[in-house]
């Protein structure tokens, strides 16, 4: 199992080692490369803390707990899997997603592994990787209030409420797509999910596929108005801190060796409801 795990790094480096050569060899250093080169790197960090602390929130079934109060879920499959192939431990640091950006930049975990939508806005604060993921935006609504919407447009007024959760790209879509609505903001999709339940707002937007999971689960309250169209698709990435190059050569090569794996977690937790037995309270 050693060598094995062993062989597994060394192969990934390889590729990192090819894709740096590749980079300077383009004969453009860059102020990252200079800082990076400047003090010790995240990859020297981690294997000698032998731990790769991961900032994620709960978002089932992306993050969840178990009933013995264990994290499980997408994203704490493949942070699990990123340590062991760098032959460390993970170590989980559950963040507010409103917070999340800042408490990364603070260094108070080392990398973001949280389905974080790869934006502009984003990009300007941290380093993305490659997309490791795409979910789409996806809407419910309130049949006992608007039974008959087909079409967003009929969410664009004044007097239609929309939940979303806070700082989550699905805010930004309703934003975008329904400015006159009024925004519900939630720390949580169960609160966005609980206002529309409750009525305190016509309609919720999250990432798919929990929309979809919510409408299997309440059929007599919500319904999904784009018919299972997406009203955008968005990548996902890991998120870094700036200035690391290595790191961000180590994780891109990570995810391009892994792509079938990543592909096989994701029928497992956004393809099927498998896991739903095994959540906690």
């Amino acid at each position: 199992m050693k060598a094995k795990k062993t062989s597994g790094v060394l192969g990934l480096l390889l590729v990192v080692s090819l894709l740096l050569t590749a980079i300077a060899g383009c004969g453009q250093p860059s102020g990252d490369t200079a800082s990076q080169a400047a003090g010790v790197g995240l990859i020297d960090e981690v294997l000698k803390a032998g731990k790769l602390r991961v900032g994620l929130d709960f978002f089932v079934p992306w993050v969840a707990k178990d009933k013995e109060g264990n994290l499980i879920g997408f994203e704490v499959d493949v942070a699990t899997k990123v340590a062991e192939d760098m032959g460390v431990q993970v170590e989980f640091v559950p963040t507010e997603w409103s917070g999340i950006i800042p408490a990364l930049l603070t260094g108070k975990f080392d990398v973001i592994i949280g389905s974080m939508s790869i934006t502009s806005e984003r990009a300007l604060k941290v380093n993305f990787t490659d997309p490791y993921s795409w979910s789409g935006i996806d809407v419910v609504v309130n049949r006992n209030m608007l039974p008959d919407v087909t079409d967003l447009e009929q969410l664009n007024r004044e007097d239609v409420i929309i939940a979303v959760r806070l700082g989550a790209t699905p805010a930004q879509a309703a934003a975008k797509y329904c400015p006159n609505a009024v925004l519900h903001q939630f720390d949580t999709d169960e609160a966005v999910l609980q206002d529309v339940l409750n009525g305190n707002a016509h309609a919720g937007m999250s990432s798919s596929p929990t929309p979809a999971f919510w409408a299997s689960d309440y059929p007599d309250v919500l319904y999904r108005p784009l018919g299972g169209d997406m009203l955008m698709m968005q990548p996902a990435g890991f998120a870094l801190r700036k200035g690391d190059a290595d790191a961000l050569a180590f994780l891109n090569a990570w995810i391009l060796v892994n792509d079938e794996w990543l592909r096989e977690r994701e029928a497992y937790w956004f393809g099927s409801k498998e896991w739903e037995p095994l959540l906690g309270e």
